[in-house]
Formats: C-alpha cells, sequence, structure tokens
C-alpha cells in the first residue's frame, strides 16, 4: 500500500464481514469475470510449475485457481489481517497443500524489497485502492518474471460515477479509505517501459483486466 494511503483507513473497510463476504461469494460463484479472464489467460500461456505471486489478493482466490491449474506456489501479500486470516482458511479448505500457499501481512510496496519475484503477478482490483499507481505497479513489474495480470476500473464516465458514489458513501459512513479510476494510458505506458507487452485485454462498462508479457517471454 503507498504511504499516502493510511493501513487503518484500508483494513476499516477490508475488515472481517468483507472478508467472509468474499469468501462466500467465491465458494457460491467463483471469480468476478474481471479476475476470470486474467486466469484464463495465464491458463492459455500455461502455469504448471509456476510461481504466483498475487498483490492484495485478498482472500487469494486468483492464487488457488492458479495451483489448481498447476501452479507449483502462491505467494498473497495482503495489507488487511482479516483478509489474511480467511485466506488461509479458504487455501486449507482447498486441499491444495500448505506448502502450496504462504499468506503475508503487508504493505507491498513498502516491504518490495523482501518479496521473492514470481514467474506471475496478479492483482484484481487493487491499483483502485491505491494513489500512488506509479509506485505500485512499478514494484509489481519488478518482481514479475514472465507475466503480469491485474485488473481496474475503465476510466469513464459510468466507472468514475460509481466510483464517486462509493466514495460519498464512504465519506458519510466517516470512513478515510477512498477508491481511484487511474488513466489506462498511463497504466500500460508505465508497465512498457517495464519491459511488458500487452498480449490480452477483456473490456467491460466498470471494471477491465489487462494480461502482459515479457516482451523476451
Amino acid at each position: 500500500m503507498s504511504p499516502c494511503c493510511r493501513h487503518d483507513a484500508y483494513r476499516e473497510v477490508f475488515d472481517e464481514k468483507q472478508a467472509a463476504k468474499d469468501a462466500s461469494r467465491y465458494r457460491k460463484k467463483g471469480l468476478p469475470k474481471d479476475a476470470a479472464a486474467g486466469i484464463t489467460f495465464l491458463r492459455t500461456r500455461g502455469v504448471e510449475g509456476l510461481t504466483v505471486l498475487e498483490v492484495g489478493g485478498g482472500i487469494g482466490a486468483a492464487g488457488l485457481e492458479l495451483l489448481r491449474a498447476g501452479a507449483s506456489h502462491a505467494v498473497n501479500v495482503e495489507l488487511s489481517p482479516a483478509y489474511a486470516s480467511t485466506a488461509g482458511e479458504l487455501a486449507r479448505q482447498a486441499g491444495v497443500g500448505e506448502r502450496a500457499v504462504e499468506v503475508r501481512v503487508g504493505d507491498f510496496v513498502a516491504a518490495a524489497g523482501t518479496i521473492e519475484p514470481a514467474d506471475v503477478v496478479v492483482m484484481n482490483r487493487v491499483v483502485c485502492c491505491y494513489p500512488d499507481f506509479e509506485a505500485l505497479l512499478a514494484a509489481a513489474s519488478e518482481k514479475a518474471r514472465l507475466y503480469l495480470v491485474f485488473s481496474y476500473p475503465r476510466d469513464n464516465v459510468l466507472a468514475r460515477a460509481v466510483n464517486a458514489a462509493a466514495n460519498l458513501m464512504l465519506r458519510l459512513s466517516r470512513k478515510d479509505f477512498r477508491s481511484h479510476v487511474h488513466p489506462r494510458g498511463a497504466m500500460l505506458a508505465l508497465l512498457e517501459s517495464a519491459g511488458f507487452r500487452l498480449a490480452s485485454e477483456r473490456r467491460a462498462p466498470i471494471w477491465q483486466t489487462a494480461a502482459l508479457e515479457r516482451s523476451s517471454a
């Protein structure tokens, strides 16, 4: 999490109640469409034996899907202790084995120097939680050996209206957390300058998914 987004504000929103709701939704319906699009892309490339790093992975659902598809190990770096606890429980229930999943609580950007690179980096609905998307994407790109997949709100009138309404509700609830809509072009340009190329993209009215691969991959 960028230093300009207070940890306690994040944890106030992404608490035990929200973690339980997300886990229940995943058990019943699977991944949301934007997250599923990224997993589908990775499966077409082949993930057998690859390592996975989920940044802000929440309940760790993307990592679980990739482990089921043949990935060897998944690390979920999550800022909320409530989500980390739920992610560990979900992994145990999924039967993927304790050695295959590692959940770490902490600020990914601040702790990037202590985190090992992975073949695949996944960030679903995470960029919108960071005011400083440049720092987040730069750190993530340094950790991705082969692929980087992330979903984010589309920079259009509808997504901005939904985002503004959500932030208004947070303000009325006296919560400090705010979400953000960042420019697609600037995000992709940053990743391209880091050696990635856009390989696949899912466009939707609100949540988009971009799948990138190393130019030499």
